[in-house]
């Protein structure tokens, strides 16, 4: 028998409807190939599986949900999470207490990641910033705070969850970065309780100065324990149960700003100074973008991270390796091949050398660095290359190498400009500026008078980095001035006035007329002005064009740091490199090999290698040991998917023997390290064993680069009290032998052969 509702009855049947429905949207999961989050009706994730486990793990913590998107006002200082959200189709909708509501779109893409895209935030209502997350996970193991992820790698566990920006405008870290930059710091936590339990008076999230002035970058590295962790940025951090939060921003970038920052040390020498960050007017919240991934941490490199990289259209340096047909990412451990620097100035045999080695890339490094100048228009010539029977052009040297795929590479100073260089000589209008200030009034040519308007902040030091108060300049019209100081009641002066700094030409000032506080590099043999972002993209052309002019396929940045001195963060280091690569690639070159004296969630994507420092401080070979600073990178680069490094190490001379170099590439390989291997003629033609040498380098380089090398293989080459030799026998094939310490009694250990796609 059919029954009727009474209208009173229909009315409530209703609102049960519409009560359930709404409930069914108020929450959404999104389910991927490993991974599943579960987003609740506040827009807080409160789920996060891994799905290829059975039963499946959870990895979010009950008492810490992760806010999908929060909104910041800087000038307040407020965060505003979620208060409420609604889903439809494709779309979250989130309400915020001060009555904006964020539209983000939502997509599982290839089934394999969450793609999160902000359309906007309407009413603004004083909102400037956006901040995916923080995500927060149980995970307790590694962090990449570069690139923002949390790893278990236990044979467990065995899981990772990151995330990855989508564009240049998403940067790593939390909303609440003054100049879009963590601090550069030691954090206190374990990777492993058992090996490394923490002692009395340190607890997990603690956090500590580098050690040293501040200027010494050797000295910075002051901890060798292994749970004193170095930070190099900070779109991963840990709350003090260790516990892996990861969270990225996006700036409206649209309006300048005053920061009070110095997000480089805690150290008197770096102490923070004022800066007014320029405006970029193309550059807001809206688009901005994430991919959310998780997956065992087994295939999150190559199974996922590289997928996401390709679909994304984000930076793919790659070319092919010792003769393999395929071009491989330089992410890939196969692709973490070693380079050379070179010493003595002598060129005769280092292509030979080099050749012979199975390497790809020589430093020229005996050469010394270069400064950009503009004003050579990328032709960086003069016969700096010297050999016996006459000296070489940068392009002769490089047509030779280049012929054999070996790139040749400079050291340069980044962006710092140097004295007497075009951009400063005259000063170019389109440095960078730390305050901008009003001359009080007129000023002769002469005069050492200097006033001005407002002398707020006119009495911190140069720049942030060392303070050098030979890098106290201000500029006027087109002149430089030096000063220490200003005066404290009016009329406010400039003090201990140098007119005409820097060869530049003192002139007539008109009352009015713009004094602007300069922003500089660093002292000493790195000391210069720093282009604000319009010049830059200059500079990022200008060293497209010398490596088009000169056959200079790799760049050293020294001084890495100066791209974030005009107070943008990542963003800064994203665009320099996006402006470099694509000229670059207009001029018909497919890879530059990039180095650089760090890596930052800006270049992680665009830099190849981070071979700094060298010796001890890295690593010393003979006792087959991690120096401090060698240790730090290492843990650093291991955490974010990176090479770590050895550093410039010693090569072949007159005592040096095979098993030395082994012993080497073998704990190269298991760990996933490169270096810079120290080639001087004289030395390494009085080696009699030097054949024999780069023969054994090119036997395991060639494996490496096959992909030859199981990962628990690698776990036991990375053991320095296992001693191994490697035979090849053929193009695919090679036999690993346990060896003796001295290189003897060898006993096959393992057969390896080349992996499929290499």
């Amino acid at each position: 028998m059919n029954r009727r509702l009474p209208p009173r009855g229909k009315l409530i049947f209703l609102l049960i409807f519409i009560a359930l429905r709404h409930r069914v949207d108020a929450q959404w999961t999104l389910t991927a190939q490993y991974f599943s989050i579960t987003l609740n009706s506040k827009g807080f994730i409160n789920g996060m599986e891994n799905t290829s486990v059975v039963p499946h793990r959870q990895f979010s913590p009950a008492d810490k949900p992760s806010p999908l998107l929060c909104l910041y006002d800087s000038r307040r200082n407020e965060y505003y999470y979620p208060v409420g959200a609604s889903y439809k189709g494709n779309t979250a909708r989130l309400r915020y207490s001060n009555g904006s509501v964020a539209t983000v779109t939502v997509s599982i893409e290839k089934k394999q990641y969450f793609k999160f895209t902000l359309q906007d935030v309407v009413p603004r209502n004083g909102i400037d910033v956006v901040q995916w997350g923080p995500f927060h996970t149980s995970i307790t193991g590694l962090f990449g705070e570069i690139i923002g992820v949390a790893r278990d790698t236990t044979e467990t566990g065995n899981f990772a969850i990151g995330v990855l920006a989508l564009n240049d405008t998403t940067m790593g870290g939390p909303a609440s970065d003054p100049a879009d930059l963590g601090q550069f710091e030691y954090i206190i936590h374990t990777p492993d309780p058992k090996r490394f339990p923490l002692p009395p008076g340190l607890h997990e999230g603690q956090r500590f100065s580098i050690g040293g002035d501040g200027i010494n970058d050797v000295a910075f590295y002051s901890h060798p324990e292994e749970y004193y962790r170095m930070l190099y940025g900070d779109a991963a951090s840990i709350d003090n149960l260790g516990r892996i939060s990861i969270c990225y921003h996006a700036r409206d970038r649209r309006k300048g700003r005053m920061v009070f920052d110095s997000s480089k040390t805690q150290l008197a020498a770096n102490a923070a100074n004022h800066q007014e960050v320029q405006p970029v007017p193309t550059v807001d919240i809206k688009g901005s973008s994430i991919a959310l991934y998780g997956c065992p941490d087994s295939v999150a490199l190559l199974g996922l991270i590289k997928n996401i990289v390709l679909r994304e259209g984000l930076p793919y340096p790659a070319y092919a390796v010792n003769g393999s047909a395929s071009r491989v990412w330089v992410k890939d451990p196969a692709r973490y091949t070693p380079d050379v620097s070179t010493s003595g100035r002598l060129f005769d045999s280092t292509v030979s050398y080099v050749s012979q080695l199975g390497f790809k890339a020589i430093q020229a490094e005996d050469i010394g660095f270069y400064w950009p100048d503009r004003a050579d228009k990328g032709y960086i010539d003069g016969e700096a290359f010297h050999f016996t029977a006459g000296n070489k052009t940068h392009k002769q040297f490089a047509d030779m190498a280049n012929a054999l795929g070996i790139d040749i590479g400079r050291h340069t100073v980044t962006t710092a400009l140097g004295r007497g260089t075009g951009d400063l000589n005259p000063p170019s209008d389109s440095l960078c500026v730390l305050l901008k200030k009003t001359l009080a009034k007129d000023v002769g040519a002469a005069d050492l008078d200097i006033t001005v308007t407002d002398p707020r902040w006119l009495d911190e030091t140069g720049p942030a980095e060392g303070h050098d108060k030979s890098l106290n300049i201000v500029k006027i019209g087109k002149e430089l001035i030096h000063y220490e100081g200003v005066s404290n009641t009016p009329p406010y002066a400039l003090q201990h006035v140098t007119r005409g700094y820097w060869g530049t030409k003192a002139t007539v000032h008109e009352k009015g007329a713009p004094v602007d506080k300069m922003q500089a590099s660093c002292g000493g043999g790195y000391a210069g002005l720093i282009p604000d972002i319009n010049l830059q993209d200059s500079i990022a052309a200008y060293y497209a064009d010398v490596s088009i002019k000169n056959g200079i396929h790799y760049i050293d940045w020294d001084g890495e740091e100066f791209l974030f001195d005009q107070g943008m963060g990542t963003y800064s280091v994203k665009r320099f490199h996006r402006v470099l690569f694509e000229r670059a690639a207009k001029g018909g070159i497919g890879y530059l090999r990039i180095m650089g004296a760090g890596v930052s969630e800006g270049s992680w994507h665009y830099q190849s290698v981070w071979n700094v420092g060298g010796g001890k401080n890295m690593y010393d070979q003979v006792h087959r040991s991690w120096g401090i600073e060698g240790k730090d990178i290492r843990n650093v680069a291991y955490a974010n998917y990176f090479p770590a490094t050895f550093g410039i190490t010693g090569g072949p001379g007159r005592s040096s023997t095979v098993r030395q170099f082994e012993n080497l590439e073998a704990v190269s390989v298991g760990v996933g390290v490169t270096y810079m291997l120290d080639l001087r003629q004289t030395s390494v033609e009085a080696c009699p064993e030097k054949y024999a040498i780069f023969s054994a380098i090119r036997a395991w380089e060639n494996a490496r680069a096959a992909g030859a090398f199981p990962g628990w293989v690698k776990n036991d080459l990375a053991d320095p009290t296992q001693y191994f030799h490697l035979r090849q026998i053929d193009a695919d094939t090679w036999e690993l032998y346990h060896v003796d310490a001295d290189g003897n009694n060898p006993v096959l250990f393992k057969k390896l052969s080349r992996a499929t796609g290499y």
